[in-house]
């Protein structure tokens, strides 16, 4: 369960300079093919095409983050990759020319996030902190940097947003305070605390949210079909992350995913459903 928060390691960073304004190069970039885009997108997703066609992707180094970006990518959509190290992302990102990367740090504030959001559809945050010696990573990460890219988003007129967070986010009102897996999370800095702040804050932002709250994280491929409960049902399970970025993906061109929080985990005798009639299911209180 402790993969469920810190095995997300990458940030999203502040862009290099530019010659040309990047928002302005990149409305141009992605305008120009912006038609085949669209149909290619379509093709695979109903919905897709009309919802969106440019996503930032934050965290998008990290083992959950690159599988959004490389969803998306299968889907044709243009992405932005938000990275804290540009080199890194260029190496282990795929080559595709609906690809941008950018240097954007969602612990430096919102004003510096807002032109690496500025003329995208959505964003989707697969941000995590980095294990380290700064007892306040957790906070400076999953509810600093969550609560900055939100209020870019809203600065920057985005109004799609879309959280990878983690079950048990809310584990004290749920009765599970001797939860091993709540105990522990907690350890590291109350990481399931500071997540819990950072989705209220996108609860009262205004912004068409869905907050995606995943069991345990695996590296491995799916094991089992998916199993999608309303907010603070699960409290253990696991489930493989090419499954949340499935689901993360899903969210941005699903309308039946608007204004929920989702909790996932996949279980081998789960039937196999489509993930818009799992969300539509889902009655937000």
């Amino acid at each position: 369960m402790a993969s469920a928060v810190c095995a997300v390691t990458a940030r999203a960073h502040l862009r290099p300079a530019l010659a040309v304004p990047a928002a302005t190069a990149r409305k141009f970039l992605f305008r120009c093919r912006a038609a085949s885009t669209m149909d290619t997108a379509s093709a695979s997703s109903p919905d897709a095409g009309k919802k969106t066609t440019t996503v930032f992707v934050a965290g998008s180094t990290g083992r959950t983050g690159k599988r959004v970006v490389e969803k998306l990518l299968a889907k044709g959509f243009g992405v932005v990759a938000g990275t804290t190290d540009v080199g890194r992302a260029r190496g282990s990102l795929p080559q595709d020319p609906n690809l941008q990367l950018v240097r954007a740090d969602v612990t430096e504030g919102a004003d510096k996030l807002v032109e690496a959001v500025r003329g995208v559809d959505a964003v989707v945050c697969a941000t995590g902190f980095r294990r380290s010696f700064d007892p306040f990573a957790p906070w400076k990460v999953d509810n600093f940097g969550t609560v900055n890219l939100v209020e870019a988003c809203r600065k920057a007129g985005v109004t799609r947003f879309v959280l990878v967070s983690s079950i048990l986010v809310n584990g004290a009102a749920m009765g599970q305070l001797l939860n091993p897996a709540y105990i522990v999370l907690n350890l590291l800095g109350l990481t399931l605390v500071a997540k819990l702040q950072a989705e209220n804050h996108i609860r009262r932002s205004g912004i068409n949210y869905t907050i995606v709250r995943p069991g345990g994280l695996t590296d491995q491929p799916a094991s089992g079909n998916i199993v999608m409960e309303p907010e603070d049902t699960l409290y253990s399970g696991s489930i493989s992350r090419d499954q949340v970025a499935e689901v993360a993906v899903e969210a941005l061109f699903c309308p039946e995913s608007s204004y929920k929080v989702v909790e996932i985990v996949a279980r081998a005798d789960a039937p196999n459903r489509p993930l818009k009639d799992m969300f539509a299911a889902i009655k937000q209180n």
